[in-house]
C-alpha cells in the first residue's frame, strides 16, 4: 500500500457502527492506516472529508476466480449444467499467461473496488504452463494476482488450492489430469506445499491454504493441505458439494459425503471455510455448525449455474458464520449477494424475514474478512484498518431512504453503482464514483478479455 497522511478526518452523514440502525455525523480519524477515533453525533470539522450517504465498513468477497469474468455474456446462451460450463471455463483457462493474468485480474479488482470491496479472497488453482512444467518463477501468476490487488487498491488473501487429481476416479484410484486440468497441478501435496510456502504475505496481502474439492485432492493427499494451514494458522477454503454429482461420486469412493470426509481428516473448524455447501445431510450441517465451519455463499453463481440453493439458515442455526463471495464474477455486486442470500432462503423455505439487514451486512463485512484471515477488518472501530464504504443515497434506487430504515434501503435496493467513495487503509481508491489508480477501468476489462478470444 501506498503511504498516507499522517491522519486524516473524515465526516460521515451516516455510518453503520454495527448495531440494526445507522448513526448520524460520524468523525472517522485515519492515522497510519487504521481507524484513531470513531465519534459520532458531530459536525464536520473544518477540511474534514465529507462522506454524503451511508458509510459501512469495506466489504469482503469471499470467493472469487478472478478470470472467470471473461466468460460473462459468453455462457448465457442456451441450456447446460456446471458441468457443461466448466469446459467453456477450462478454455479460457487453457490461454492465460502470468501477464495476461495480471491485466486482466487488475482490471476485475477495480471493478470491485468500484463496488465496495476492499478484500478479496482469491482461489487460485491456475498454477503452471499449458503443458503442467513450471515457469521460472513457479509461483508466477499467484505474485501476478497479489500485485493486480495492490495496483487495484485492494486487499487480497490468496487461497492457493491443491488441484491433484481429476475426480474420484474408480477402484479407489483418482482419475488423472487432463487436457487445461495439467496447468493446476503440482504432482502432490508436499509439491504444493513446497511451492505455496515460497509466496511471502505483504502489507495488503496474505496467504491461505485451498482444497479445490475433494474430488481435486486424493484422500491421502489431505493431511498434508490441512497441516500447512493449521502450522501457519491460515485460513484453509474448500469448494464443498456444490453438485448433487460430487457427493455421489464421494460416496461411491469413500463411503461417505464430502464433509465427513474432511471432517475424517480435520479438516473443519474456526478457520476452515466451506464454499458453497449447497447439497447437505442433515448430519453434514450438524458438523459443519458444530465445528464453527464458515460458509461462504455464492447466490448469483449458484443461481447462474443451476447449483441449487444451499440450507443457509440451518447451517447458521447450526453454528456457521456465514460469508459471502462473486465466486464467478457473472456479477460483481456484493448488495446482491447480500440479499441473496435471504431471497433464496425465502423461496426455498416460502417464509421471509431469516435474516436482519444488520446480519446480512456482517456476512459481507467482518464475517467475510475473519474468514479471509483479516479478523481485525471489517468494522468501523479504533484500531481497525481504515477501510470503508460510503453508498450515495441521490440514486432512483435509494431515492426516498431515512436513517431509521437505511440498512434495509441499502441491502434490498443499493447497487453497486451506487457506491461513491472507497477507502483502503486511509488510502482513497475510489472518489465520486471513479476509481483513483485504474482510469478506464470499463476499458482495462474489455482490453485483457480481448486478448483471450479472437472474436
Amino acid at each position: 500500500m501506498s503511504t498516507t497522511p499522517a491522519e486524516t478526518v473524515f465526516h460521515a452523514a451516516h455510518a453503520w457502527l454495527g448495531g440494526e440502525r445507522v448513526a448520524d455525523d460520524v468523525e472517522l480519524r485515519v492515522a497510519d492506516g487504521r481507524i484513531a477515533a470513531v465519534r459520532p453525533g458531530v459536525a464536520a470539522a473544518d477540511g474534514a472529508v465529507r462522506l454524503p450517504g451511508v458509510t459501512l465498513p469495506g466489504l469482503a468477497n469471499g470467493h472469487s476466480h478472478a478470470f472467470h469474468r471473461a466468460l460473462r455474456g459468453r455462457t448465457h446462451r442456451g441450456s447446460g449444467t456446471f458441468w457443461t460450463w466448466r469446459e467453456d471455463m477450462y478454455a479460457v483457462a487453457a490461454r492465460l499467461t502470468p501477464d495476461h493474468y495480471r491485466a486482466l485480474a487488475r482490471a476485475v479488482y477495480a471493478e470491485m473496488a468500484l463496488a465496495g470491496i476492499t478484500c478479496v479472497g482469491e482461489f487460485h488453482y491456475l498454477h503452471h504452463g499449458p503443458d503442467g512444467r513450471p515457469y521460472g518463477d513457479p509461483n508466477a501468476f499467484g505474485e501476478a494476482l497479489i500485485e493486480a490487488a495492490a495496483e487495484a487498491g485492494i486487499r487480497i488473501t490468496l487461497l492457493d488450492a491443491c488441484y491433484l487429481a481429476g475426480g474420484f476416479g474408480e477402484g479407489g484410484r483418482p482419475a488423472p489430469l487432463a487436457g487445461p486440468q495439467v496447468r493446476f497441478g503440482d504432482g502432490d501435496a508436499v509439491a504444493w506445499a513446497e511451492r505455496v510456502g515460497a509466496l511471502r504475505p505483504r502489507e495488503h496481502a496474505r496467504i491461505g491454504a485451498a482444497i479445490h474439492s475433494l474430488r481435486a485432492v486424493p484422500v491421502d493427499q489431505l493431511a498434508t493441505v490441512v497441516g500447512w494451514a493449521g502450522e501457519r494458522a491460515a485460513p484453509l477454503h474448500v469448494h464443498l458439494s456444490e453438485q448433487r454429482a460430487e457427493n455421489e461420486a464421494c460416496r461411491a469412493a469413500h463411503g461417505c459425503t464430502p464433509t465427513e470426509l474432511l471432517d475424517a481428516h480435520g479438516a473443519l473448524g474456526p478457520r476452515c471455510c466451506a464454499v458453497h455447501a449447497t447439497h447437505l445431510s442433515d448430519g453434514d450441517v450438524g458438523r459443519l455448525g458444530g465445528s464453527a465451519t464458515c460458509v461462504c455463499m455464492c447466490p448469483t453463481t449458484e443461481r447462474d449455474l443451476a447449483d441449487g440453493i444451499g440450507p443457509a439458515g440451518a447451517l447458521a442455526r447450526a453454528g456457521s458464520p456465514l460469508a459471502l463471495g462473486s465466486d464467478s464474477n457473472a456479477i460483481v455486486d456484493p448488495f446482491e449477494e447480500a440479499r441473496g442470500l435471504e431471497l433464496d432462503e425465502r423461496l426455498a423455505t416460502e417464509r421471509r424475514g431469516h435474516w436482519s439487514s444488520a446480519a446480512l451486512l456482517r456476512a459481507a463485512t467482518v464475517d467475510g474478512h475473519a474468514a479471509l484471515g483479516w479478523p481485525e477488518a471489517g468494522t468501523l472501530s479504533v484500531g481497525a484498518p481504515a477501510d470503508f464504504v460510503t453508498v450515495g443515497l441521490d440514486s432512483v434506487r435509494l431515492a426516498g431512504t431515512r436513517p431509521q430504515t437505511a440498512l434495509e434501503s441499502l441491502v434490498f435496493a443499493a447497487a453497486a453503482a451506487d457506491v461513491r467513495e472507497v477507502v483502503v487503509g486511509g488510502r482513497r481508491i475510489v472518489s465520486g464514483g471513479r476509481h483513483l489508480l485504474v482510469a478506464d477501468v470499463a476499458g482495462a476489462l474489455d482490453d485483457a478479455i480481448g486478448t483471450l478470444f479472437d472474436d
